[in-house]
């Protein structure tokens, strides 16, 4: 029996993704709390960071963000400085709108309503 991470979603990675300029902290077991990420894309399912250093593949951080409120993060990959996380479960439609047209630097890349 295989001991991977036993997340609510499947690893969707077609999902539809927005680039977004958010500074966020997280809390990770091993790193502490107040670990500053910062979020350059995000998607109803999962998000990746520029600046994941010290993070690896496996890992699980805790990130509070507008309009969702803390949600956790297992990362799916690695490299370079960069990491990409899935959510523990999907955000609805309707606040991922929300969220995304809070962290959006440039409204024209926002959806359309």
């Amino acid at each position: 029996m295989g001991g991977g991470a036993k997340l609510s979603v499947t690893d969707l990675r077609r999902a539809s993704r927005h680039p977004v300029d958010c500074a966020v902290p997280a809390e990770h077991r091993r790193l502490g709390t107040n670990i500053p990420m910062h979020i350059s894309n995000i998607s109803s399912n999962g998000f990746m960071v520029d600046n994941a250093d010290a993070l690896e593949r496996g890992d699980r951080v805790l990130v509070r963000l507008p309009v969702i409120g803390r949600i956790e993060g297992h990362c799916i990959w690695t490299l370079d400085t960069r990491a990409g996380f899935q959510f523990e479960r999907i955000i609805p439609a309707d606040e991922f709108t929300t969220l995304v047209r809070r962290l959006q630097p440039n409204p024209a890349l926002r959806p359309k309503s």
